[in-house]
């Protein structure tokens, strides 16, 4: 079952910039798609660090939202890229400084996301070894060593993904 039915289309990129008002327009495009998304992320991020899971989940549609459009800019940008490199190398190199910053906070945002699937995946499994251990019955072979559970002693544990 697709998780996401409603999801919109790429637009393409429009034309690659030709003027140095098109190249400002560009990255002021950019940096602004960058600036937002950062934000929603640190959001994002500081929710999830104090437990908020819920909370930070409805960032969801918005993030999803300045993600499309941050793809996009990029796209803008890669077909701009030579007359960028030629008719505005500075603009072009603070393009990337920004850019590094946002690689960083991502990456820090991903880490937080990663700890906290991993924190619950062993909160589940740990629940379900205990769940686990109290139905399975504690008999022996006739050798005296403990008898293997039969998968009828095994029951599964159900959990709902969504919050």
């Amino acid at each position: 079952m697709n998780q996401h039915p409603l999801r919109r289309q790429a637009q393409a990129p429009t034309a690659a910039a030709a003027t140095a008002t098109d190249a400002r327009k560009l990255a002021e495009n950019l940096m602004d798609v960058m600036s937002a998304l950062l934000g929603v992320i640190e959001r994002e991020t500081e929710l999830v660090r104090a437990g908020r899971l819920r909370e930070a989940m409805a960032f969801e549609p918005n993030k999803t939202e300045l993600s499309r459009r941050y793809v996009n800019a990029v796209g803008q940008l890669k077909a701009s890229q030579k007359y960028l490199a030629q008719a505005a190398p500075e603009l072009l190199d603070t393009l990337h400084r920004h850019h590094d910053v946002f690689r960083a906070m991502l990456q820090i945002n991903l880490t937080v996301l990663a700890t906290a699937h991993a924190v619950s995946e062993s909160v589940i499994r740990g629940v379900n070894t205990e769940i686990q251990r109290k139905n399975i019955p504690n008999t022996y072979t006739a050798a005296g060593r403990r008898a293997a559970p039969a998968p009828r002693n095994m029951t599964p544990l159900a959990v709902s993904r969504s919050l």
